[in-house]
């Protein structure tokens, strides 16, 4: 169980959810004790806010009425309230999402501030599966901390290291090519944006394979750019202050992974994470070479900071030789998301459209947001290239997000149905569940689909 969950407890509080329409009849059922104080403290039961009652219980506002709910508001109970053990009295909007919200808002980055733990605990109600809770709030966990930790600590090998760690949990199988072997066998595009970094930061692709044979290949690939410079087309300051984050999609992966794993969906999975560190070097690579890739096309360099839809590339064109029933990859890639639809809100894509309305579905079902975007193919001429066959980037920078799309989508052919998201992976100011820092967006809702399709 998680370790802000408990399965029961003998001495639990109370939290009782209140609306402005249910404040007066929860009121009433509480002692003359608690009424007195709750008219003494003038409380009134607006979204978010709380109130502890001399009895040890808890009043905690919701929405209601037109407002829309936030099934996620509970996230706020573990920063205010005191140690114990605590119960839902009465149901929130969602028990299942506010259970999850209550483990999610319990997270705190202490790998380098040390904390006092409080000792803090919900008794999972009983029409919630805690196991469950439990194994979407670890691989959330595993993203955070993964994402949070800096570059000097999380290289290329450490990243490797956290995918054998999982691995090893879950009896999966992992093989790891390194450094020169990328070009030996045919990875020139990973090669070529991690080959300046550090020879102890050298560049490799990590491969994790669990399950049967003979079950539907599910295949998963995440952007692993431990820190991102942009190359000799060099960042500016604030456009590579929060850079540690670049290797959010290679982190989310793993986190649907564990939680894929820990449930034994009947999958035949792969993950595969291309890890690099784009740095600036005499051995970088240059805007305006031109690089052959694994699929056989040769990619022009336009932008030494368009890295990621490169190491993606050469993974994708791996993983599409297996023909897998679905391809998912993801990565922190372009700014125009951003631009677009905020850091909330990752865009996906595909061509399957049934795919794209599961995907929907799972995002609103699971409070994990996400919003399509076109693969609008009259834009894929502007990614052509006078001297090769694709240049990693247009010109003019606009449709950011949906040229990086467009670019990616030249490498799968083969897969039966391939999905692709834009993430930004980090929370900038605090929400509900949601602590400020690294963010583990779109695993949710995928982990979802997944089991409504392979349980």
């Amino acid at each position: 169980m998680h370790p802000s969950l408990v399965a029961r407890s003998k001495a639990s509080r109370p939290i009782w959810f209140v609306t402005q329409a249910t404040f007066a009849k929860v009121r009433a059922g509480l002692g003359a004790r608690d009424s007195a104080f709750i008219k003494a403290a003038d409380y009134e039961p607006k979204p978010g806010r709380h109130l502890l009652l001399p009895s040890g219980g808890v009043l905690f506002g919701l929405e209601s009425g037109k407002a829309a709910p936030n099934p996620f508001l509970p996230g706020l109970l573990p920063g205010v309230l005191p140690a114990g053990a605590y119960r839902f009295a009465n149901a929130p909007h969602d028990p299942r999402l506010a259970t999850l919200a209550f483990a999610l808002g319990s997270y705190r980055f202490t790998r380098y501030r040390k904390a006092e733990p409080k000792s803090l605990r919900l008794v999972v109600p009983e029409d919630v599966d805690g196991d469950e809770v439990t194994r979407i709030a670890e691989g959330v966990t595993l993203a955070r901390d993964l994402i949070n930790t800096p570059a000097n600590d999380l290289g290329p090998a450490e990243l490797e290291a956290a995918a054998r760690t999982l691995a090893k949990q879950h009896g999966a199988k992992v093989r790891s090519i390194v450094g020169n072997a990328l070009l030996k066998e045919n990875f020139p595009l990973i090669h070529a944006v991690g080959r300046a970094a550090d020879p102890a930061r050298a560049p490799r692709l990590v491969e994790l394979r669990w399950g049967k044979a003979g079950d539907p290949k599910v295949t998963l690939v995440g952007k692993g750019v431990v820190f991102d410079t942009g190359g000799l087309d060099l960042k500016p300051e604030s456009a590579m202050l929060i850079m540690k984050k670049d290797m959010g999609g290679a982190a989310t992966v793993l986190a649907l992974a564990h939680m894929i794993m820990g449930h034994g969906l009947k999958i035949a999975l792969r993950v595969l994470i291309p890890a690099v560190e784009n740095s600036v070097s005499g051995d970088a690579f240059r805007p305006l070479d031109v690089y052959p890739s694994r699929k056989g096309l040769n990619v022009e360099i336009g932008n030494t900071d368009a890295e990621g839809r490169l190491i993606l590339a050469d993974a994708l064109a791996l993983a599409d030789e297996d023909t897998p029933d679905l391809l998912i990859d993801m990565g922190t890639l372009t700014g125009a998301a951003r631009v677009a639809l905020g850091p909330e809100l990752p865009p996906y894509y595909t061509d399957d459209e049934a795919l794209a309305a599961e995907v929907a579905q799972h995002a609103a079902a699971e409070n994990d947001p996400l919003w399509r975007l076109p693969l609008w193919m009259r834009y894929d001429q502007n990614i052509d290239s006078k001297i090769a066959d694709v240049n990693n980037v247009a010109a003019g920078g606009m449709a950011g997000s949906i040229i990086c799309a467009l670019f990616l989508k030249r490498f799968v052919s083969a897969a039966k149905s391939w999905l692709h998201f834009d993430i930004y992976a980090w929370t900038p100011a605090a929400k509900p569940a949601r602590p400020e820092g690294g963010e583990c967006q779109a695993a949710r809702a995928l982990y979802a689909l997944l089991k409504q399709r392979y349980s």
